[in-house]
């Protein structure tokens, strides 16, 4: 069970993504808390990541290829993977594809969460971060029981730069014209499915696994 998940920043795909990695026992494989992790640990590519994603920008190709590819060979993913966050363009997806076909693999499938761009905004607009431990909260849909202050570790929660309505609106735009075309790409090669995620994300998941059962 080797899983593209697509869908525009804010659309609620890692959230699915981990879901399902939950229900099949398979690793969740996030560009996104990869970088993260380096920014929190000031690696040199955490540094790189972060100018441009503080600028609503996609990190560079280079950035990221060559560590998913890697990641791909651990022994966890054998039985298969979800990979969220990557690829987001035409020529990482072919990068993947054409490693993946030295090794005798292809992917399975390539799962698009549908949402709105307006209903992203509100979306993301209304994230917190834990400024300690990463975790999120929503000020309305997963608010924290301590205001602005995480339950996990005490720290401080903040809206994180590229969480800010101009920043999302921007990269909503940059998805559109970069990763969009993705959609076509998967489809030609049959392996597309799209689910509606404006619905409630457990009423998402089973359309999920629905797909996935089949």
């Amino acid at each position: 069970m080797k899983i593209v998940m697509l869908g525009a920043p804010g659309a609620g795909k890692g959230t699915q993504a981990k879901m399902i990695a939950a229900k099949y026992e398979v690793p969740h494989i996030s560009t996104g808390d990869i970088f993260r992790a380096n920014i929190k640990n000031g690696t040199e590519l955490g540094r790189k990541a972060k100018e441009y994603m503080d600028q609503g920008l996609l990190v560079p190709d280079e950035l990221t290829v060559d560590l998913v590819i890697d990641r791909l060979s651990q022994e966890d993913c054998k039985k298969g993977y979800i990979l969220d966050g990557f690829p987001r363009t035409i020529p990482q997806a072919e990068a993947l594809d054409a490693a993946l076909a030295k090794r005798g693999e292809k992917m399975d499938y390539a799962i698009d969460v549908d949402v709105p761009d307006e209903n992203i905004v509100n979306r993301m607009s209304g994230r917190r971060a834990c400024t300690g431990c990463g975790a999120t909260y929503h000020i309305v849909h997963n608010p924290s029981g301590k205001g602005d202050i995480c339950e996990t570790c005490g720290e401080v929660l903040v809206l994180r730069d590229d969480d800010q309505p101009e920043t999302v609106q921007k990269r909503l735009t940059v998805y559109h014209d970069q990763t969009q075309p993705l959609i076509d790409y998967y489809t030609t090669q049959g392996i597309l499915k799209a689910v509606d995620g404006t619905q409630d994300m457990n009423d998402v998941f089973t359309a999920i696994t629905k797909i996935l059962e089949a």
